[in-house]
């Protein structure tokens, strides 16, 4: 973790005191519990699975769509962890899917229900098949989970959003957002809480993993230089999510407390530290063309190729906020961890017209981006999206 940190501009962990203070209880409370963890293999499920393996589960089942990955966290909890006493299954399975709907009534018996399967990228609202994949997994697979949660009477449900959630300027953080509109009116019915949280460092398909490949692939380092973000290791997110699932109470929102040790860096700044610690002397190009020929001749001189430049693509927020001027805190319960606090309130008639109006596209087969962007805009006044017409899949 030390390389990582080092990576992201940090010397020390952001949670320990508050992991240390509370290990005993948390270890307690894990070691007789069960758990069903939902999008569980990728970068953050898989953190947060292993949180939980290492503290001996009565049970322990882990449900994800991608059976590679699901594999990758099996040999890794293995590698690292070995075994425990309780009963841990992996199922490859999409929870929007009759087979995992069938999954649930043969068993569901859980005591805590952790919700980490997302649509994260804003690139993938470029087109309104893909954007309604992601209120498909967003919002209604989370609807429908904490449905099933209660119908077996499951005592806590946890599910994952986004820093992006706050003041959304793209249609990812704004239907994570919608989600918690979503999760206020379950939270009548079952205790749930969640966290926002920064970017991951090197979590999957995250522009830091991409650096990896990059160099595997032998290709250029591409980043944007005027954007600055917040990033915690998968670890921290991990145990972020972890303790907002144990001691969050209901609606609340976990979020890290901004502090000396957590500050925005830009994606350039850590690609030449990335390319220093790997040993090479990152060289500026002025073109994609440029860096893709120096890329063939750099290497073997010490040198890699970067092409670092602003940014213009739709969805890009300026800065990041973790809570908006609105919402209520509290910042005295925990060291480094923050909770938005929150009272049932939610629009039933404003829920009603988004489940409507998004089934009536679906009865179709047939919608347009504009739809679904007016639909937002009726959810969350002020939705500042910045349509530029410009998407990263169009870059480098």
């Amino acid at each position: 973790m030390d390389a990582m940190l080092n990576l992201i501009g940090r010397d020390v962990p952001l949670f320990t005191a508050d992991m240390v203070s509370r290990e005993d209880e948390l270890h307690e409370i894990v070691s007789r519990s069960r758990f069903l963890v939902l999008g569980g293999a990728g970068s953050i499920g898989q953190a947060v699975t292993k949180e939980i393996f290492k503290r001996n589960p009565l049970k322990l089942h882990v449900v994800d769509i991608s059976e590679n990955n699901m594999v990758e966290l099996v040999r890794d909890i293995r590698s690292s962890f070995g075994y425990i006493d309780g009963d841990f299954q992996t199922f490859a399975l999409d929870i929007g899917s009759v087979e995992y709907d069938a999954f649930v009534k043969a068993d569901g018996q859980y005591d805590y229900v952790l919700n980490l399967s997302a649509l994260k990228h804003v690139r993938s609202e470029k087109d309104p098949f893909t954007l309604m994949r992601m209120i498909d997994v967003n919002v209604f697979n989370t609807d429908k989970t904490i449905q099933q949660s209660i119908d077996s009477g499951v005592k806590k449900y946890f599910c994952v959003s986004t820093d992006k959630a706050a003041n959304p300027a793209n249609m990812m953080g704004a239907s994570k957002r919608i989600m918690e509109m979503f999760l206020m009116r379950k939270s009548e019915e079952i205790t749930i809480s969640t966290a926002r949280f920064a970017n991951v460092a090197f979590s999957d398909g995250s522009l830091l993993h991409g650096f990896n490949q990059r160099l595997q692939k032998q290709q250029p380092i591409v980043a944007p230089n005027d954007i600055k973000r917040y990033f915690v290791t998968p670890q921290e997110s991990g145990e972020l999510c972890l303790m907002s699932c144990i001691f969050g109470e209901n609606r609340d929102i976990f979020f890290p407390k901004l502090s000396e040790d957590l500050h925005l860096i830009t994606f350039a700044e850590i690609a030449v530290k990335y390319l220093k610690r790997r040993g090479y002397e990152p060289r500026l190009c002025e073109t994609e063309d440029e860096a893709r020929e120096l890329v063939k001749i750099l290497p073997q001189q010490g040198e890699w190729p970067c092409l670092f430049t602003a940014s213009n693509t739709t969805g890009e927020k300026d800065f990041e906020e973790f809570y908006t001027a609105n919402e209520v805190l509290d910042m005295s319960r925990f060291e480094n961890l923050g909770i938005i606090k929150n009272e049932p309130l939610y629009n039933q008639e404003l829920l009603s017209l988004f489940e409507e109006q998004i089934s009536a596209m679906k009865k179709k087969s047939e919608w347009s981006k504009e739809q679904i962007v007016e639909l937002f805009h009726k959810m969350i006044p002020g939705f500042g999206h910045k349509e530029t017409g410009k998407y990263l899949d169009s870059k480098m």
